[in-house]
């Protein structure tokens, strides 16, 4: 009957399991900035985004991505972790770099002053960066103890050879070659974080800006959806999570 009593005892001072909870940080890449159906305006949240795709399996979720976000404003997202959380997910970094900037630049300049521009944006990737998305992670880290934090990383916008005619070869190859250089940046701060990488430029590969089936879209109204996964991209961004 003691020995009983003791195994309660403990049974009830054990620590309750932590129930799965979903957080998804980061920016108009988590958010769904460009694939409609949005549920928050402001932060272009929408229902096709891949985190909302896979919130449904998680009895808890909390969905804060916002369009936008950058490695120095992600104060009030942060807010959502917790000890409680198992499970986040975060795209961030082409903001600071200057995303919109550079799309601009290339779309509106011509091939030199996008060039100039990709190669600024390139000398921030690898100076400065690395050491934004190191705190970036730390801190998810240490609000989310028990949490698994997955990164993914941004495709590349166009396929090459996909006859795009809105912006020359050039151009297209410098953007290409940023968003790789970004990637990469990405994945190795993540290896140092003990995060778990997502690549989805593979998937992305035949599905560029002027491919026959773009899961990027094109310069579109509003402008803000310009250069972002459509409903398609976000669907294999939700793939590349799971799988």
């Amino acid at each position: 009957m003691g020995l009983l009593a003791g195994v309660l005892a403990v049974a009830l001072l054990a620590p309750a399991p932590i129930a799965p909870e979903y957080v998804a940080l980061g920016d108009s890449y988590a958010s769904g900035a460009g694939a409609g159906s949005y549920v928050d305006g402001s932060c272009r949240r929408s229902s096709n985004a891949h985190p909302a795709l896979h919130g449904g399996d998680f009895p808890s979720f909390k969905f804060v991505a916002c369009s936008g976000a950058t490695t120095r404003s992600l104060k009030s997202q942060f807010r959502a972790l917790s000890p409680n959380t198992t499970f986040v997910t975060i795209t961030i970094g082409g903001n600071d770099l200057g995303f919109v900037d550079v799309l601009t630049t290339c779309t509106l300049n011509g091939d030199r002053a996008c060039t100039k521009r990709v190669a600024t944006a390139v000398d921030f990737i690898h100076g400065q960066l690395p050491a934004r998305l190191d705190t970036t992670y730390a801190t998810i880290k240490e609000a989310a103890p028990n949490a698994r934090l997955v990164v993914a990383g941004y495709p590349r916008l166009f396929t090459p050879s996909d006859g795009c005619r809105t912006l020359s070869a050039v151009t297209r190859a410098a953007l290409n070659n940023a968003a790789d250089q970004l990637s990469d940046e990405i994945a190795k701060a993540a290896e140092r974080a003990g995060a778990r990488y997502v690549d989805v430029r593979e998937a992305f590969a035949d599905h560029g800006v002027c491919a026959a089936e773009p899961w990027i879209n094109a310069l579109v109204n509003p402008t803000a959806d310009s250069y972002h996964p459509n409903e398609e991209g976000q669907a294999a961004y939700f793939r590349a999570l799971t799988s």
